[in-house]
C-alpha cells in the first residue's frame, strides 16, 4: 500500500508545477457611499470564476481580491464592479 501511494505521489508531482499561484489585486472603488454598497461590490466579484477571496474596506473605498490568474484578470474584476455601478481602477 505504501509503495502504491508513493508511486502515485511521484507520478502526480509534475502536475504540482502546473498549479498557479493565486494573485492579489487591490481596486479603488468609486461610488461606495453607504453601508450596503460593499455588499453589492462583493457580490459582483463573487460571481467571477477564479475569485477565491474578497476584502472590502468601506472607509478606504478599496476591494482586495485574491484570484486565479488563469481564470480572471484585473480587467475582468474592474468590469464586474463597474457593471454593478461601482467604477474601479487598479491601485498599484
Amino acid at each position: 500500500m505504501r509503495k502504491s501511494v508513493a508511486s502515485l505521489l511521484v507520478a502526480l508531482s509534475p502536475f504540482a508545477a502546473l498549479a498557479t499561484t493565486p494573485q492579489t489585486a487591490t481596486l479603488h472603488v468609486q461610488n461606495m457611499t453607504c453601508e450596503l454598497c460593499p455588499i453589492t461590490v462583493k457580490k459582483s466579484l463573487e460571481r467571477l470564476p477564479g475569485v477565491s477571496q474578497i476584502r472590502i474596506d468601506f472607509a478606504k473605498k478599496t476591494a482586495t481580491i485574491t484570484f486565479d490568474a488563469d481564470q480572471a484578470q484585473v480587467s475582468t474584476l474592474v468590469k464586474a464592479t463597474t457593471d454593478a455601478g461601482y467604477p474601479a481602477t487598479e491601485r498599484k
